[in-house]
């Protein structure tokens, strides 16, 4: 027997000792996320373990998982308390430790695994914690799954029985090991690496180094106090530091490590931040000259560029626009065969011959290594700047409550649509099209566009805007909507803004 959770509990009390606090907003779209102690404490962490093992046994997927955890200052404590859980139900745990997410999905085909919990708040504040999760390698779970995790963990409808733990000593080196393997640059590229004192320090400059790179570490030891910023490649705080070094150094490229290591950020050798997106572009133009007729997939929040750019059109490549969220651009990944798929977070997921289907920031960072190795004559910024010229946001995220931001984007979409249909302008223009597959994506008549969308794992709403005329049309289009946010109650304050 054990408790059913609650959604609240005091802490400092006997009752929060004895009682598993799972708050439910803490089931995302795809993943899971809570602020350890006031949504989730360690019994909590506990159940959610029985539910995950007993999910797998409703699922047939066997009993083997491994589990591992990112460095935060109590992530083993929870990757401990969730292990005791998965064991209660069953389960065979195998732990590798401190790891990265990917290093967890890389475990899954090494050792031979069906399933994974990976403990880790990712790009998240101090404070939050989560479990990235699947038992289909290398898919991890969407809604569906999360849908019916929410419902055994919530109910209390554990199946219980013997399990056991294995812990598998130094895997870090097995997985170093199987990322290089095969890849050895033909020149010297000199790289700064940044890590924001995120787990990634203790791999990405290693891996990097292994490949034939001259490696310029910047925030490569571990802190989980994260004294100079957030491990998160979005952040413009993250990515002027490491643009700072990288002039300091005269490295060819910066690479910026979130702080669980699936996603990977760009500064080329000049200082410029160049978005995921942009990079991804420059990639795709790279691996079809190799790649025939290559399908890739990208999320959208990402660049038009994808549909117009011109070598990309002459290549044959063929682009799918789907739903942000790692978990859906991995399963689209998938489903489609695409050769890679590309996030504007700064997530990569290359399928074979490159990688095996799963966001692993290391991989992206060993594929812009070995397009600058194809490229011996040109940088990266003279390659970025063979691209088309846009203006573009970074990614801005008012604040808004789990519990009302997708009220607030089922108004913005109907606010949009009837502006739409009435044949109205938007930022001066004619609307050409509406894109409401993942929030509504506004494409006016000159190829500016802009998306309003939830966030699949914060509190937050999410802006993106793009122009390929001018950065004034692109501002316009940005006031349109945060004109339109400015008017909702339930919005709050800009971690960015233009």
């Amino acid at each position: 027997m054990f408790p059913t959770p609650t959604s609240k509990v005091e802490s400092n009390t006997a009752a929060y000792e004895n009682t598993p606090l799972v708050k439910p907003t803490g089931f995302r779209e795809y993943d899971a996320r809570w602020l350890f102690g006031s949504e989730l404490n360690l019994m909590g962490a506990q159940a959610l373990g029985m539910g995950i093992g007993t999910f797998m046994h409703e699922r047939g997927v066997g009993s083997d998982i491994v589990v591992g955890h990112d460095y935060r200052s109590y992530s083993l404590s929870i990757k401990l308390a969730l292990t005791q859980g998965l064991m209660a139900a069953g389960c065979r745990v195998h732990d590798i430790g401190l790891a990265l997410s990917p290093m967890a999905y890389f475990a899954q085909f090494e050792l031979d695994v069906p399933a994974v919990a990976m403990v880790t708040a990712s790009h998240n504040d101090n404070g939050w914690t989560g479990v990235k999760m699947g038992t289909e390698r290398p898919l991890t779970f969407g809604p569906d799954e999360i849908g019916r995790l929410k419902e055994i963990v919530l109910t209390g409808s554990f199946k219980f029985g013997q399990g056991s733990y294995d812990f598998v000593p130094n895997f870090g080196e097995r997985y170093i090991a199987g990322l290089v393997e095969g890849h050895k640059l033909s020149r010297k590229v000199k790289v700064v690496a940044a890590c924001g004192n995120g787990t990634a320090g203790l791999f990405a400059p290693r891996i990097l180094q292994a490949i034939g790179c001259e490696v310029v570490p910047l925030d490569c030891d571990l802190d989980w106090n994260f004294p100079r910023y957030n491990p998160n490649p979005e952040d413009m705080k993250m990515l002027h530091a490491l643009a700072d070094a990288v002039r300091e150094s005269g490295a060819d490229v910066g690479l910026a490590f979130d702080g669980d290591g699936d996603r990977c950020g760009v500064v080329d050798n000049e200082g410029h931040e160049i978005f995921a997106d942009k990079i991804g572009v420059m990639l795709a133009r790279d691996l079809s000259k190799i790649h025939e007729n290559p399908q890739f997939v990208v999320d959208v929040k990402s660049t038009g560029l994808f549909m117009t750019d011109p070598v990309l059109v002459e290549n044959g490549v063929k682009v799918d626009y789907w739903k942000t969220g790692h978990s859906y651009i991995k399963r689209r990944v998938n489903e489609l065969h695409a050769l890679a798929g590309f996030e504007k977070s700064g997530h990569f997921f290359f399928n074979a011959p490159i990688g095996r289907g799963y966001d692993d920031g290391a991989v992206a960072a060993i594929a812009i290594c070995e397009m600058l190795d194809r490229n011996p004559g040109r940088s990266m910024a003279e390659l970025l700047r063979d691209l088309p010229m846009t203006w573009q946001s970074p990614t801005m995220s008012p604040h808004c409550d789990d519990e009302k931001k997708y009220d607030v984007i089922d108004r913005a979409t109907e606010h949009f649509q009837m502006l739409a249909n009435k044949g109205e302008k938007i930022a001066g223009q004619a609307v050409k099209e509406l894109i409401t597959v993942n929030g509504v994506r506004i494409h006016l008549e000159d190829g500016t566009w802009g998306l309003v969308r939830a966030s699949s794992n914060k509190p937050e709403l999410v802006v993106v805007v793009e122009s390929p005329t001018s950065e004034e049309n692109m501002r316009a289009i940005f006031a349109e909507i945060d004109g339109f946010l400015s008017q909702q109650p339930e919005v709050g304050e800009y971690n960015q803004k233009i």
